[in-house]
């Protein structure tokens, strides 16, 4: 009875997340999250952007540990290996990446993050998490299956890392810029940058489409889907205020997220 409950429990948390998606697309094509570039007043208080971002991702790590020990392939060499990729992305985000910003040391009167918007990030992060270690963990039942595995899972971390090498290198330039610019905004130059405004974007989504290969599974799908559904629409809002803010000086060829397309 406790397993078919704890199986109904994560249906449901799944199908949330794959249904997440498309409103949420649709409600960041006209209203995006008052941090970064679109910070504006009226969205309560705020907190320093490092600790906001070490807050908010944090149940990806701690989570992870909680649940993890408690699944069927907890000790299976295979699925350790497996949610690897997740967990280095999540110690990036969660505890290197606060770090750079808290280095960069640019003013954060100016631009703190609203605790609202941290809220909901960290409510999504439990959902996530909760999915994705519990699918790796416990409900994932192909280990066994041969080569077809490896072959996933070779595939899948080759794009994740193009992905992870993507995100982190842009993520490093634009945290440069604003500390060499005491907070302000330049024209990013260089790299993925001259292909789109938002390559830090792109490579996320390049990584979790690289996971949505390794895991085989709704799980990996979802996730993919609405990492595009909440980064796209903000890449695309991102580009058209480069294109307002610097007029003319924008590079007229660039796209938003997608290279050549989008």
């Amino acid at each position: 009875m406790e397993e078919i409950a704890d199986k109904t429990f994560f249906r449901y948390c799944l199908l949330t997340l794959i249904f997440a998606g498309p409103p949420t697309a649709v409600l960041l094509k006209f209203l995006q999250a008052p941090y970064g570039k679109h910070n504006r007043t009226g969205w309560g208080p705020t907190v320093s952007p490092p600790i906001a971002w070490f807050v908010m991702e944090s149940p990806t790590l701690w989570l992870t540990l909680l649940l993890f020990p408690f699944g069927r392939h907890a000790f299976n060499p295979k699925s350790l290996l497996l949610f690897s990729p997740y967990l280095i992305h999540y110690f990036h985000r969660t505890i290197i990446y606060p770090l750079r910003l808290f280095r960069s040391s640019f003013p954060a009167g100016k631009n703190g993050f609203p605790i609202t918007i941290a809220a909901l990030a960290f409510t999504f992060n439990l959902l996530n998490g909760y999915i994705q270690a519990r699918w790796v963990s416990h409900y994932k039942d192909d280990y066994e299956d041969g080569n077809w595995f490896w072959w996933r899972f070779v595939i899948g971390m080759v794009v994740f890392i193009t992905g992870m090498y993507i995100n982190i290198t842009s993520d490093r330039t634009l945290v440069r810029l604003k500390k060499e610019n005491r907070g302000g905004y330049v024209i990013p130059r260089g790299g993925w940058f001259e292909l789109v405004s938002c390559p830090n974007y792109f490579g996320e989504a390049i990584e979790w489409l690289g996971w949505a290969v390794m895991t085989w599974s709704w799980a990996g799908i979802g996730f993919f889907l609405y990492t595009c559904s909440n980064l796209f629409p903000r890449a695309r809002a991102s580009h058209k205020w480069y294109i307002a803010k610097f007029k003319e000086e924008y590079p007229k060829t660039r796209k938003a997220v997608i290279p050549f397309v989008y």
